[in-house]
């Protein structure tokens, strides 16, 4: 049977705050972008919550587009609902905020930089059920541990990861762009997404060499399937190389990575660690794959997230992705340790 969610106050009132955390203020102009196949519960949430906030809020609807992907298409960040279409990115550009509700999220979308070119700021409400969202609302306490922690990035010169599981990874972090997210944005130009706790960067071209190895309990968030055999990735500069492992998760990673037949499927996207105490490493088992986008393990506080796929900085968009989200690892920022067998440090700890 079908289990039909209705319209909840305490979801309308958990999105009014987060839409008020935005700095929004009556008369702004906010644009709810979603597709055909957007969650609607999120979407009827969204427009009540703007309304009672008094902004002055529309919709543009696209049609969610062809599947023109070999495999499915699950959780990249990367929607391709707009379809380039110069007046959907105008008038995107040209309102104070974008809350985006496409299936994909428009985080990596190739149309990004020139929506907030035009002044918008965007806010990414993830693919996931109200119930989770509302359980990982923005908590205030965040933004200066996570901007604390992008500083720290900000300033290294070389990232490094190591587990107990043999990953030992090396990733030159000068000059890449940050993407740090705490659950809301507030000035033109900045994005974030809900939920939100992470610190990360997207690393240049060339950059980042060595092995890592997903361990039992480690997550693939595309196939949304906690790691059960390990598997070792051998990367040069920024390229997986290999594939190794003799378990079906090892097969299945092999075998989806070679369905794009696109070299920057290989390809690093983003690397960083999540800072959110809230957020809970078992949720994946709580959900139905349909209600979940498992945001939430990204930001797990004192994972590494290691993901492929688009890198503008380092001049690569593809549909291909995944997103790796690791436990117990050690990382460190020219030597000194942020991360400490899984476990933030300093104060970045919560």
């Amino acid at each position: 049977m079908m289990l039909a969610d209705r319209v909840e106050a305490k979801w309308i009132d958990t999105f009014e705050a987060v839409f008020a955390r935005c700095a929004l203020k009556p008369g702004d102009v906010v644009a709810i972008l979603s597709e055909t196949q957007s969650r609607a519960l999120n979407v009827q949430l969204t427009e009540l919550a703007l309304a009672r906030l008094g902004v002055r809020a529309f919709h543009l609807v696209v049609p969610t587009p062809p599947q023109r992907a070999p495999v499915p298409v699950r959780s990249t960040g990367a929607s391709d609902a707009v379809q380039r279409l110069a007046p959907v990115i105008q008038a995107l550009a040209q309102s104070t905020l974008v809350a985006d509700l496409t299936v994909e999220g428009m985080l990596h979308a190739p149309e990004l930089p020139e929506i907030l070119k035009g002044g918008a700021r965007l806010l990414m409400i993830s693919n996931e059920h109200p119930e989770a969202l509302e359980r990982l609302a923005p908590d205030p306490a965040l933004a200066p541990r996570v901007r604390a922690g992008l500083q720290r990035l900000k300033a290294a010169a070389e990232m490094r990861v190591t587990s107990p599981a043999g990953t030992d990874l090396r990733i030159d972090v000068r000059g890449a762009p940050l993407g740090g997210v705490w659950g809301w944005c507030e000035r033109p130009g900045q994005v974030a997404h809900w939920p939100g706790g992470l610190c990360l960067c997207f690393p240049r071209a060339g950059t980042v060499r060595g092995r890592l190895v997903l361990a039992p309990g480690d997550v693939n968030l595309t196939f949304k399937r906690y790691i059960e055999t390990p598997v070792a990735l051998d990367i040069v500069d920024d390229f997986v190389e290999t594939v190794a492992g003799d378990g079906v998760d090892a097969v299945l990673m092999r075998d989806y990575f070679a369905a794009w037949g696109d070299r920057a499927a290989y390809a690093v996207s983003h690397v960083g660690w999540g800072m959110n105490p809230q957020a809970r490493w078992e949720a994946l088992t709580m959900y139905d794959r349909r209600d979940t986008n498992g945001t939430e393990l990204r930001a797990v506080a004192g994972n590494f997230l290691y993901s492929t796929g688009a890198n503008e900085a380092a001049g690569r968009f593809t549909l291909g992705h995944f997103d790796l989200p690791m436990r117990g690892c050690t990382l460190t920022l020219d030597g000194a340790p942020v991360v400490a067998e899984g476990r933030l440090v300093g104060e970045l700890a919560p």
